[in-house]
C-alpha cells in the first residue's frame, strides 16, 4: 500500500502574502473522478454504511477506514460525466477538498493549506474568497479551519478504534469479486473484519467494544459490505473486461492539515 495524497497535487500554506486577491469555487468533483476510494472517520460510518462498503485500508503503521468507491483503477462510479456526486452522502476527506492540514515540526502544529492545482482555484473572483479587503481570513476560512480542525479530531479517534481493532486481531485480508456482464471484476488491497474472529472474542472484550460504542461501528462496517453487489449495476460494461489486471486499494491517507500564515 502507498501512502498518497490522492486529488491533493500543489497544497502550499494558505496566507495573505500569497493569496490575498484569491478565490475557491467549487462547481463539480470532476477534482476525485480518477479515485477508487477515499479515507473515512468513524463518525461517518452510519451516513455511509448504507450505499458504500467501508473496508480498511493498512500502512507502513496502521490501518484506517475507507470507502470504496470504485472497482477498476482511477475509477469513481458515484461521480457523474458531468461531475455531479451520485450518492447521498459524501464523505468528509471529498468535502474537505482543496483544503487540507500539514503538520508542522511540532506534533501539535498544523498549517491550513489550499491546492492551487483545483480547477476552482482563481485570482478572478468566482466563488469563495480566500481573504477580506484588510487582508483577514475570510468567513468561508473560518468555516474551512472549524471543518478541518472536526476533521481532525475524528480521525484522531478513528485511529484509536483501528488500533484497537488491530489489538484483538480482528482483521483479514479480503478480495471482493462482482460480477458483471458476464465477466468477473475483482478488487484487493484491504482488509475487514472477520465475523468468526469477532464471535471468538470473550464476553468481557466484547462488553468493552460495547461500551465504547466499537462494536455497532463493527457491525456496520460488516452490514456495509453487501454493497459490493450493488455497485455492480454501476459498472459501465465497456469497461468490464477479464484481461484487465485486477486494481488494488490504494493507502489511506492520515487527516493532514494547514494553518494560516
Amino acid at each position: 500500500m502507498t501512502v498518497q495524497m490522492l486529488f491533493y497535487e500543489q497544497a502550499v500554506p494558505l496566507s495573505a502574502g500569497r493569496h490575498a486577491d484569491c478565490a475557491v469555487e467549487v462547481r463539480d468533483y470532476t477534482f476525485c473522478r480518477r479515485v477508487n476510494s477515499v479515507p473515512l472517520t468513524a463518525v461517518e460510518f452510519r451516513s455511509a454504511a448504507g450505499e458504500y462498503p467501508i473496508v480498511f485500508v493498512a500502512d507502513a503503521q496502521s490501518f484506517q477506514p475507507a470507502v470504496v468507491l470504485g472497482l477498476r483503477a482511477q475509477e469513481n462510479l458515484y461521480v457523474s460525466d458531468d461531475g455531479d456526486w451520485q450518492g447521498r452522502y459524501v464523505p468528509a476527506f471529498v468535502r474537505r477538498y482543496p483544503f487540507v492540514f500539514s503538520q508542522g515540526t511540532e506534533d501539535r502544529h498544523f498549517v491550513l493549506c489550499v491546492d492551487e492545482a483545483f480547477h476552482g482555484f482563481n485570482r478572478a473572483g468566482r466563488g469563495k474568497a480566500l481573504f477580506t479587503p484588510e487582508g483577514q481570513p475570510s468567513p468561508y476560512v473560518e468555516r474551512v479551519l472549524r471543518f478541518l480542525q472536526d476533521y481532525r479530531a475524528q480521525f484522531v479517534r478513528t485511529r484509536a478504534l483501528c488500533a484497537r481493532l488491530a489489538q484483538l486481531e480482528l482483521f483479514v485480508p479480503m478480495r471482493a469479486r462482482v460480477g458483471a456482464a458476464g465477466a468477473e471484476v475483482s478488487l484487493g488491497g484491504f482488509s475487514v473484519v472477520d465475523r468468526n474472529r469477532l464471535k471468538a472474542l470473550s464476553g468481557e472484550r466484547l462488553t468493552e467494544l460495547m461500551a465504547g460504542d466499537e462494536l455497532e461501528l463493527v457491525y456496520l462496517h460488516l452490514q456495509s459490505l453487501r454493497n459490493f453487489e450493488a455497485m455492480r449495476h454501476r459498472l459501465p460494461v465497456a469497461r468490464v473486461a477479464e484481461s484487465e489486471p485486477e486494481p488494488e486499494l490504494p493507502g489511506a491517507v492520515p487527516g493532514a492539515s494547514f494553518r494560516i500564515h
